[in-house]
Parts: structure tokens; sequence; C-alpha cells
């Protein structure tokens, strides 16, 4: 490092010692085989009875969010939980608005929960289809929802903040991977789901419904098992 960092600078315009330093100890996990995730500080997450880990699905050539998707836990059962999911069957105005007024009836109806996302897209989709439908809710309500109190972001807010993974990126795909869990598709992307909604636009084919609704429910999964993993983890 000597040379590269000067106190807090870098002789790299605009990259810190900061991100200097984050680079390295990425490399020195990924150069070693037995490397562990690691934090970089202690996590604490919000206590909640319910857990809500919630994905969206959206087609931007279309521009509709065709699905919201959760998984729900209750802690007290740590091993039960289940799949609701709200979804478009066209991409109308109409359906993508029953969508979004049954997915936040169904936030309406749970209480003391904490929501976990992955990313600001979750967060900007919902912002961006209450401008949309401002008479199914209020900008405040779409705000109280993602309040840090009880929503947690936690590849921003989390992962890129206070942890360390020996992987080349951190998307959840692969953190959930290298976790040990799997995709029940083959090719699981948010571009292939977008391919299958075309195709059940136009055919109606039961099969290619069922196939977005599971890739949505992995994802959904995979935020929970990295939510174990990250409890269990030491710094």
């Amino acid at each position: 490092m000597n040379g590269v960092v000067q106190g807090k600078k870098t002789i790299f315009p605009r990259i810190s010692a900061k991100t200097i330093r984050r680079f390295q100890a990425r490399a020195a996990l990924l150069a070693s085989p037995s490397s562990q995730p690691y934090l970089k500080e202690p996590i604490t997450f919000p206590e909640a009875d319910i857990e809500l880990f919630f994905d969206v699905e959206t087609d931007p050539m279309r521009d509709c969010c065709y699905l919201h998707g959760f998984i729900e836990r209750n802690r007290s059962k740590p091993n039960e939980e289940t799949y609701h999911a709200f979804f478009a069957d066209r991409p109308t105005e109409e359906q993508e608005r029953k969508a979004l007024d049954q997915a936040l009836n169904f936030l309406r109806s749970r209480d003391a929960y904490v929501i976990y996302y992955y990313s600001h897209y979750e967060r900007t989709t919902l912002r961006k289809l209450q401008k949309r439908f401002p008479d199914i809710a209020s900008e405040e309500e779409i705000e109280n929802l993602f309040s840090p109190s009880v929503a947690i972001d936690l590849y921003t807010d989390v992962v890129r903040k206070k942890t360390e993974w020996p992987t080349n990126d951190y998307s959840i795909k692969t953190l959930a991977n290298y976790l040990g869990f799997k995709w029940r598709d083959k090719e699981p992307s948010g571009a292939a789901s977008i391919e299958w909604y075309h195709r059940w636009v136009e055919t109606q084919d039961s099969c290619l419904r069922q196939r977005i609704l599971d890739y949505n429910e992995d994802d959904c999964i995979a935020m929970r098992v990295l939510l174990d993993a990250l409890r269990g983890m030491a710094i």
C-alpha cells in the first residue's frame, strides 16, 4: 500500500483510501481457499414478530411492475414461511393498480413487521407507483413503509457497509449461492423473468406464470438465507 495511499487520499483520482483498503481486504479473501465472510462492525436488526422479504419484478419496456412478492416468516415459528404473490396478469394500468393495491393491503393487514429488501430498487419502484396511483397510497405511507426502523436494505446498508465476502461481487445470487442456496430455475435472472412475462402475456401459458412466481419466491428466500447467515457471522 506504500505509495498508493496518502492519508485519506490515494494516487488514483476519485478513489479514496477506504475504497483501496476494501479492495485489498476482498483480494486477500479471494486469494485464500479457506476464507470466510466476516463482519467489519456489529449489526443490529430490528426486533419484530414478523419478517417480510420483499422483491418486485418489473418490465422496463412496458414500464410495468407485474409482481410484488413476499416471503413471510414468524420468528416464533422460524421453520415455517409463506409466499405471498400479487401478480398483474396483463401489462395494463388496471392490472398494475390491482397488484399494487393488493400488496399494500397485505402489508396493512400485518402488525409489528420488518421488511428486508436488496438494493434501492423496491423502494424506487413503489415511489414511482405511488405517483402513478396516488389514490391507492399517499407519499407519506410509502416513505413510512421504508423507514429505517422497519425496513432494511440488506445490500446498501448491511452487506456493502459492514461485511466482507470471498466472492467477486455482492449480488444476492452470488452471496446466496455461496451460502449453499440454489434457485429452482436453471437460468434465473431478472431479464429471464421479463422474457417469461412477455411470453405469458402472449400465450397465457400457466407454466410460464408459475416459472415467474417460483423465480420471485426464490429471490425472496435468498434474502432470508442471507439474513440468517448475517446473524450467525462474527466480527
